[in-house]
């Protein structure tokens, strides 16, 4: 299984980036999704994540009512919209799967990871 982050670059604070995670492979390995981030000189930090259904997510209180995740299983995709950035929010944004169903936050609990892409909010 691959994933492939994308969507990340600059943006003023306050304004909006979707990122994009692809799997590709042996998809069907891959069902509950999730978003974590890592800023400089910190731990990689559990941002947002769905289960397989698409029906429960949860956020970290840090982003929440700001950040959407939503899949399209169809397309092997999975978005999270990113809305009223903050310059806290500046980090490298790493997608996950795992072949759990389940809504999942803890970076143990998933078996692939993508590349990660970058976030940079100018304030």
């Amino acid at each position: 299984v691959q994933l492939q982050a994308s969507g990340g670059g600059l943006v003023q604070a306050g304004g909006s980036l979707r990122l994009s995670c692809v799997a590709s492979g042996r998809t069907v390995s891959v069902h509950a999704m999730g978003w974590f981030r890592q800023a400089p000189g910190k731990e990689r930090e559990f941002v947002a994540a769905i289960s397989w259904s698409g029906y429960s997510t949860y956020y970290a209180d840090s982003v929440k009512g700001r950040f959407t995740i939503s899949r399209d299983n169809a397309k092997n995709t999975v978005y999270l919209q990113m809305n009223s950035l903050e310059p806290e929010d500046m980090a490298v944004y790493y997608c996950a799967g795992s072949s759990r169903v389940a809504v999942l936050t803890r970076i143990h609990e998933y078996d692939y990871w993508g590349q990660g892409t970058l976030v940079t909010v100018s304030s």
